[in-house]
């Protein structure tokens, strides 16, 4: 299966691109942004500000360029590597932060945001997203449901069930695998035999389409063939976007005990951001400047962000009770009894 290119590493078009300057750079600054944010997680992370966190850099051109050919009323359904795709949407960058300190309100986004929370268990979201999707068609509402996943979940069985379902009712899902060359640390060899992931597609009967993820500009293309091909009734896709995970699995991963060197200095010369930078370049839209002024501001969003999460009073013992459900359960509300009448007597 040939791999969709549209800018090559050295930052020159290789085919027609899909959108003009301005939208390009729109879509640096997106990938500045959501790069800037990963490294301040992980930091925050080392200082013991949030719990476990899951880097993304070097994906950043598979996020940003896939998010951005969706509607505002589209669902998405990711993981809790999708921090990119899930901001570009419209999820607040303090939800994302509060999720990561362990606050359940961080996996409540805005009204007018549809995304779903970050998904910790591997593959299972995909089924959501299936449903949300066919529940669109059911409506008639015009809308699609875009679920990411790396390459590891494409070994559970919810990958499978989301797939053919979703072929089977002709539902508008596009499922994007970002295909980063490990599940923790087992390598995609390891897993498959098939030659592309995009390859399986076959099996049920909808499109599959390789591209590379590290070109933001096909990564846009594509999906939005796929979005478009969806929303007119045409179904479902499998989009394999094959990237590089630049960093560990987890902070709490040591990626030196099983990626040789010599790999991850290869893909580093493929970096998404350098190779959008380079394309403007080109065109004469790239100055040092701008760029220091762009991460300012962003730099200054995100610490705003930072500020108003860790300034969120935390849940107290009672609120965790009352968030639970409408009405509380019999076992819940006895529960909360029991803790109110200890609190009394304390």
């Amino acid at each position: 299966m040939e791999q969709r290119c549209i800018l090559d590493p050295e930052g020159n078009l290789i085919s027609e691109a899909p959108v003009g300057l301005d939208e390009t750079e729109r879509l640096f600054d997106a990938m500045l942004t959501a790069r800037l944010y990963d490294r301040k997680c992980s930091a925050m992370q080392r200082q013991g500000r949030l719990a476990t966190y899951a880097p993304y850099e070097g994906q950043e051109a598979a996020q940003i360029g896939s998010a951005a050919a969706l509607r505002p009323g589209d669902w998405m359904a990711g993981t809790y590597r999708d921090a990119a795709a899930m901001w570009m949407h419209g999820y607040p960058f303090v939800n994302l932060l509060l999720f990561r300190m362990g606050d359940e309100r961080g996996g409540c986004p805005p009204e007018d945001v549809f995304i779903l929370p970050p998904s910790i268990t591997v593959g299972g979201h995909m089924i959501h997203a299936v449903g949300l999707a066919w529940a669109s068609l059911i409506k008639g509402d015009d809308r699609v449901a875009i679920t990411y996943f790396g390459d590891g979940a494409t070994s559970e069985g919810d990958f499978h069930e989301a797939m053919n379902f979703a072929a089977v009712y002709e539902t508008p899902t596009i499922f994007v695998c970002q295909n980063n060359q490990y599940a923790i640390s087992m390598s995609r060899e390891g897993q498959t035999r098939s030659a592309t992931i995009a390859g399986k597609a076959d099996a049920y009967g909808m499109p599959g389409v390789l591209v590379d993820g590290n070109d933001v500009l096909a990564m846009l293309a594509v999906t939005t063939e796929a979005v478009d091909r969806a929303r007119s009734g045409g179904g479902p896709t499998l989009i394999e976007a094959f990237t590089y995970r630049a960093g560990p699995h987890t902070t709490t991963d040591d990626p030196l005990r099983y990626r040789p060197a010599e790999e991850v200095d290869e893909w580093s010369h493929r970096d998404p951001i350098v190779r959008v930078r380079r394309y403007l370049q080109h065109n004469g839209r790239w100055d040092h400047d701008r760029e220091q002024t762009v991460l300012d501001g962003v730099a200054a969003a995100i610490e705003a962000a930072v500020a108003e999460a860790e300034a969120t009073d935390p849940y107290t013992a009672i609120e965790v009770f009352e968030a639970m459900y409408a009405e509380p359960t019999p076992v819940l509300k006895a529960q909360r009894d029991a803790l109110l009448r200890d609190q009394g007597s304390a």
